[in-house]
């Protein structure tokens, strides 16, 4: 271009511009329209069929034919590195034999009439506190803030996204690799429930304080050293969260104040924090400052049916060293980039974290932690769907983290080799849908049996 016609466009562009129609914009302040490989935002998956909880998610999807459009490998990884992460690139560097399969992107995550609503209602109303730590002032369940200004302000709208009031885990199976040159697993299981008051569909304000936000309660079945141990835990608006932990030789339930942020959880030999839960377990986020890094375009983990398919032998998904690529599904997609890096008055063993969020959805798809010399440390993804119980809504419950210095990885939440699917509920139907349930008193009841 010459200068004469840049100044001629700058002109043009100054006289003209500001009478252009605004860059439509989706309920989740996403960008709605097509931009090269991306399609435009279509929204309201459905099953094609007659799906009905116990029969598999992915046979129901209307794209479930599609092959892959790419293959990407070791050997092909720097040719496409425009749209890959520092931590993609790693793991095809540390994992001989690892590869990510493409696929034709689709925009058909779903947004709720209400949860829409909702969220133009949150883009005058919603508020966080002085410290920029906790939503105080929204309404829910919708999208906090479509249109972040701050790194806090994009992850609570993951934090807050819309999930139903509950999500049921039949068999939750959390599972560690072995150890480099062993071949003993970590194969840690039992049911599962997570509970979300906020999520019925209507309109409900934040209230802050001691407001419940989320509340979960297990009780492992196995291995024998777990066997039997249960915990509940409780997260609130705005204020510190609670943690019971039930010890079988004790036969009691004790409190557990410091188990959070980068404590270890118990029987996972030190590959598996607290707050790295579903990616991200927070709040609290106080331990960062959190920052808004900007928006690319990438290969993320998307429409991936294939970690739910709870019939599939788990030796026939978990590789020794990755999953396999086979389960997997990747599609260009839009994502935020949140940077958090540990403030000077706090500690963390992970010194900085990036999180890539869905444009669509606000998930956060891919995510990186860095250790205090600077060097990646864990690399992480989840597997989103459109979860047909909440009319196409996208979540996601599995997740993998590879950690980088030990060669071994990580996938919580998965029911590979189980009878039963996981299961997302929109009403309080169930009969552990209270507050009480998730108590101290009801936790040792139940591990007691």
């Amino acid at each position: 271009m010459s200068v004469k016609f840049a100044l001629r466009t700058t002109a043009l562009c100054a006289s003209v511009c500001m009478a252009l129609p605004a860059l439509a914009l989706t309920a989740a302040g996403a960008d709605e329209n097509a931009s090269g490989e991306i399609p435009a935002y279509v929204g309201k998956d459905a099953p094609v069929g007659a799906w009905q909880y116990g029969k598999e998610r992915g046979d129901f999807w209307k794209y479930k034919s599609e092959k892959p459009v790419l293959s990407i490998d070791a050997n092909s990884a720097q040719a496409n590195a425009k749209y890959l992460t520092p931590g993609q690139l790693a793991l095809f560097k540390a994992k001989p034999g690892y590869r990510m399969d493409i696929y034709p992107s689709h925009r058909t995550c779903a947004i709720p009439d209400f949860v829409a609503a909702n969220t133009e209602k949150n883009r005058t109303l919603a508020k966080m506190d002085d410290k920029g730590e906790n939503v105080v002032e929204g309404v829910t369940p919708g999208f906090m803030f479509p249109k972040p200004k701050t790194g806090a302000e994009a992850i609570y709208n993951f934090i807050l996204r819309y999930a139903g009031v509950g999500t049921s885990l039949p068999t939750q199976i959390t599972t560690v690799s072995p150890r480099p040159g062993s071949d003993e697993w970590i194969h840690a299981a039992g049911p599962t429930v997570n509970y979300t008051p906020w999520g019925v569909e209507g309109s409900k304000p934040v209230t802050g304080g001691a407001q419940l936000l989320g509340a979960t309660t297990f009780v492992y079945t196995g291995p024998a050293a777990l066997a039997g141990q249960g915990l509940v835990g409780r997260a609130y608006f705005s204020q510190e969260p609670e943690t019971y932990y039930y010890f079988t030789g004790q036969r009691r339930v004790r409190r557990m104040p410091a188990y959070l942020y980068d404590a270890p959880q118990l029987g996972y030999e030190n590959e598996y924090l607290v707050d790295e839960v579903g990616m991200l377990n927070a709040p609290p986020i106080d331990r960062f400052t959190w920052k808004l890094a900007g928006k690319k375009e990438v290969y993320i983990p998307y429409n991936d049916f294939g970690m739910y398919r709870f019939n599939s032998k788990s030796e026939a998904v978990l590789g020794k060293s990755f999953i396999n690529p086979e389960y997997r599904r990747y599609e260009l997609h839009r994502v935020y980039v949140v940077e958090a890096t540990v403030k000077a008055s706090a500690r963390h063993v992970a010194h900085k974290k990036v999180f890539y969020l869905d444009e669509d959805t606000w998930l956060p798809v891919l995510a990186e932690d860095y250790d205090a010399q600077g060097q990646l440390w864990k690399v992480k993804e989840s597997y989103p769907i459109p979860v047909w119980e909440l009319g196409g809504t996208c979540d996601f419950l599995p997740f993998t983290q590879y950690d980088m210095a030990t060669g071994r990885y990580l996938i919580d939440r998965h029911q590979f080799g189980t009878p039963k699917d996981v299961r997302w509920f929109a009403k309080p139907t169930e009969s552990w849908m209270n507050q009480e349930y998730f108590s101290a008193e009801a936790l040792k009841t139940r591990s007691d049996r």
